[in-house]
């Protein structure tokens, strides 16, 4: 019997080890980087390695004076500029609309956040009830969520009565205007060539005549559809109204925010952390920058990375995931980069790896007592990508560490309220950074600038040369840091033209005195 079991085990062992064999021939897509399987598999499996390990020594070993981390944390002073969201003279209210105004948003959180303001002032501009903005599906994040699942519709409506007409849904008559009303032919009623930034002439010429003869007009694609200039001041300043005053999260995502908030700040053993609140106690002799936190927005996931074209060090095999993965999902639409890696982090259009944003961190004087929290989706490149980060910022937090099961329970899964709980956290930090421009980085600037509060912007031409120069050593590396970032920690700056009025709040959101 036994003979029998050691002869069959034999075989058994056999057969797994030819099918080991056999995998790659007959299924080459698990094994290839070139794969359909997973674009990113193989860059996944080869765990990325610190590329500037000198600097992350160097960083651990200085030590910074009180003075200068006292330094860091100060609110901001007063800049000369108070939000000021004005009303237009006399408004006038019209009585009967042209007809209903639809939009659908593509992008993330806060590309749709812009769009909505774009929207509530293009149907201004129309005399046009506006429906509730339709959230189109998110094809990197596979998020569905509706925008009733993200802000505070009532309050929406409410704060905005008096400037036009919003109805969450379309009467019985047009309720055939639907997306896939009008994703499966070209419908009269669909305005698809609105050019990006176009003026209130445009849509007065193109826009008005659709309403005027149908009651109803869907405009798709909608995103950067209204120009930052040369528009009625009582339109700039309903934009401001939107962005600033109309759009508040529902009341669960607050909640679970002001928890984070309140768990950095204060921070206590998890068992003793209540189902909603944690109960706050606050020693009186704590330090200058006790119950302070910076807020990092890290945005590293693997949609930016194949998008930069950029090399981030994890070798042959990474490079060809990204170019897949850049294929399958844009389809050609965005190709290698013309410039080398070298020629691209001098002009600053690398974004930062997470290990670059720590050291930046810690040469403009952060340490190791310094709690930050991750506000970001999935990394690409999992824990080894962070590793660096969290050797230099071991008090790191994000979602999951902070918040239970339960909390997360009606968020998970969902990228959108992922995000807007880590908007309204980086809203209550202390400070607030970003790893790289995007639309995140822009909406936090201005929401922050109208607040006035501190916010570091990274010169990112500046440490994409630092990080080009191997010999470098910690103490040059911080000082030139600290001198290319000595106006970028939250100082007002006013818009120019062309710029965007939700990045650059001042002068059109804002009032000077």
């Amino acid at each position: 019997m036994r003979l029998w079991y050691e002869h069959h085990s034999q075989r058994g062992a056999a057969y797994v080890a030819l099918l080991v064999l056999l995998l790659p021939v007959f299924y080459p897509s698990l094994f290839s980087p070139l794969g359909h399987a997973s674009p990113s598999m193989f860059s996944e499996w080869n765990s990325p390695k610190p590329r500037h390990l000198s600097l992350v020594k160097g960083a651990l070993q200085h030590q910074i004076s009180n003075e200068k981390k006292s330094d860091l944390w100060p609110p901001l002073p007063p800049q000369g500029w108070k939000p000021c969201i004005r009303t237009a003279h006399n408004p006038i209210f019209p009585r009967e609309a042209n007809g209903y105004i639809q939009v659908f948003l593509d992008g993330g959180l806060n590309q749709q956040r812009m769009g909505i303001c774009d929207a509530v002032a293009v149907a201004k501009i129309l005399n046009a009830t506006l429906v509730i903005p339709h959230l189109e599906v998110n094809p990197v994040w596979k998020d569905s969520s509706s925008f009733e699942e993200i802000f505070d519709v009532d309050h929406f409506i409410n704060v905005l009565k008096d400037e036009i007409s919003i109805v969450r849904d379309l009467p019985e008559e047009y309720s055939w205007s639907t997306r896939e009303y009008y994703a499966v032919a070209i419908r009269a009623t669909r305005v698809k060539t609105a050019p990006v930034h176009a003026s209130a002439n445009w849509y007065l010429d193109n826009v008005l005549p659709v309403l005027q003869s149908y009651g109803i007009a869907a405009i798709a694609p909608f995103s950067h559809r209204l120009a930052f200039d040369s528009l009625p001041e009582d339109i700039q300043l309903l934009r401001c109204k939107v962005n600033f005053q109309a759009l508040i999260f529902v009341p669960h995502i607050n909640d679970l925010g002001e928890a984070l908030v309140q768990r950095l700040r204060y921070p206590v053993h998890p068992q003793t952390v209540a189902d909603e609140y944690i109960q706050i106690s606050v020693n009186e002799n704590k330090s200058a920058r006790s119950g302070k936190f910076v807020a990092l927005h890290l945005r590293f996931d693997k949609d930016m990375a194949a998008h930069s074209a950029c090399d981030f060090g994890g070798g042959k095999a990474e490079r060809l995931a990204l170019a897949k993965y850049r294929q399958v999902l844009w389809q050609g639409r965005v190709l290698n980069s013309q410039f080398t890696d070298e020629e691209l982090r001098s002009q600053g259009r690398c974004p930062l790896t997470p290990e670059e944003i720590g050291l930046l961190l810690a040469a403009l004087g952060f340490d190791s007592q310094t709690r930050l929290y991750l506000a970001s989706h999935k990394v690409y490149g999992g824990e080894a990508r962070i590793s660096s980060l969290r050797k230099l910022f071991p008090l790191m937090e994000d979602k999951k560490s902070l918040a239970t099961e339960e909390e997360l329970a009606k968020v998970e899964g969902k990228a959108s309220l992922l995000a807007a709980v880590d908007y309204y956290v980086s809203m209550h930090s202390d400070i607030f950074i970003s790893a790289s421009p995007g639309n995140m980085h822009n909406a936090m600037v201005g929401h922050r600038t109208f607040e006035n509060l501190r916010t570091i912007r990274p010169n990112m031409a500046l440490l994409g040369q630092l990080f080009l120069n191997k010999s470098m050593d910690w103490s040059e590396f911080q000082q030139a840091v600290q001198v290319g970032h000595k106006n970028r920690r939250g100082q007002i700056r006013l818009r120019k033209a062309k710029q965007s009025i939700y990045t650059y709040p001042a002068p059109d959101c804002m009032c000077h005195g």
